[in-house]
């Protein structure tokens, strides 16, 4: 979706920008907890919340070992049947962008995808009331020996939504956490920070597609996961207009679920996804063939290595982006991702 198409819902969001700036001081933020590490004790006061921190450490323990087991590898053919059961089961236990990334990693590896070394987590559990509907919690955890953030989600049962890597030379924020060591779990219109948590995947989807030319220049800093990511499009678009193609890149939020974390300083913690669409067309159709990047291969048609007259790819993308309060308006910076692509066609 380009941006004119999310003006309307953007112009809340840069509308906040805007009355950020104008902020100047405000009441700081209420002195808060440090995360604390994997150590769950029981509240010793109030009603039992909707997911104990006890609760949360169970299910990422479960969660992670369960993966790791569906992604053990065998060299015995025999057994290549077998590997393809567990792609099916491994999916069951996902949600969100998580489902078509792993689907991927299965079978882009031909059902042997990399098994994960995993750490200990912190974990950030919002303090929920005993009837949430759609309780979910975060934790932040050593993936092969690189910190990354994960956040579990349920509805029948509990399931893995989203994860992302905390990007080089970035830390995670310090999470606001009450006396019992819960976490503030952030509004979807929540007017305190200066991108509301629904508007974070339209935003970011702007940014990338339109850079700082855009309606959205501004709200998120610059990098290698937003304006850089305009500039490839942009370059890519007239390079293959050259080649006499034509090429299109889209960025979309979809229907993929947002998951916010108050910070100490009064901001957010935000999880989202974005899906991405890039098309290419001939425009001769006769021998101007579509080159097939080796990444997507594996989804085309017996394994071509060029299309005739289309070629369709789509990613997946999972971000965590640090949102300042407005009481310190300022960019707000994505500070991990992850991402490969799910899917591709061509004809």
């Amino acid at each position: 979706m380009r941006a004119y198409g999310r003006r309307k819902a953007l112009a809340l969001a840069f509308g906040v920008l805007a009355v950020a700036t104008a902020c100047s001081g405000g009441a700081p933020p209420a002195t808060t907890k440090s995360a604390m590490a994997l150590s769950p004790t029981p509240s010793p006061t109030g009603e039992q919340p909707a997911v104990t921190l006890t609760e949360a450490a169970g299910e990422f323990t479960k969660i992670t070992v369960t993966d790791d087991a569906f992604r053990v590898r065998s060299r015995d053919p025999a057994l290549r049947e077998a590997l393809k059961g567990r792609l099916r089961m491994a999916k069951d236990q996902l949600t969100g962008g998580q489902a078509s990334l792993t689907e991927a990693a299965y079978l882009s590896t031909d059902y042997a995808p990399h098994r994960y070394r995993w750490g200990a987590p912190t974990l950030f559990v919002p303090r929920f009331a005993p009837d949430e509907k759609a309780p979910w919690f975060s934790a932040l955890a050593t993936r092969d020996g690189r910190p990354t953030l994960l956040t579990f989600a349920k509805s029948d049962r509990w399931r893995l939504s989203s994860a992302a890597e905390l990007l080089p030379g970035q830390e995670l924020p310090e999470i606001e956490l009450d006396d019992d060591g819960y976490a503030t779990p952030v509004a979807s219109d929540d007017k305190t920070i200066t991108i509301s948590p629904q508007f974070m995947g339209p935003v970011h989807a702007s940014v990338a597609e339109t850079g700082s030319a855009g309606v959205t220049a501004g709200l998120l800093a610059a990098g290698p996961y937003t304006t850089e990511v305009a500039e490839q499009i942009a370059s890519l678009r007239e390079k293959a207009k050259l080649d006499g193609f034509s090429y299109d890149s889209i960025f979309s939020a979809d229907n993929f679920p947002v998951y916010a974390l108050r910070t100490s300083n009064g901001g957010a913690l935000i999880q989202y996804s974005l899906s991405r669409n890039t098309t290419t067309n001939t425009k001769t159709a006769e021998k101007d063939f579509i080159p097939v990047p080796d990444s997507a291969r594996w989804a085309i048609k017996d394994d071509d290595k060029v299309v005739r007259r289309s070629l369709k790819l789509t990613e997946t993308h999972q971000y965590a982006t640090a949102v300042p309060p407005l009481t310190a308006p300022a960019a707000a910076s994505v500070i991990a991702h992850d991402g490969a692509l799910t899917r591709a066609s061509g004809n």
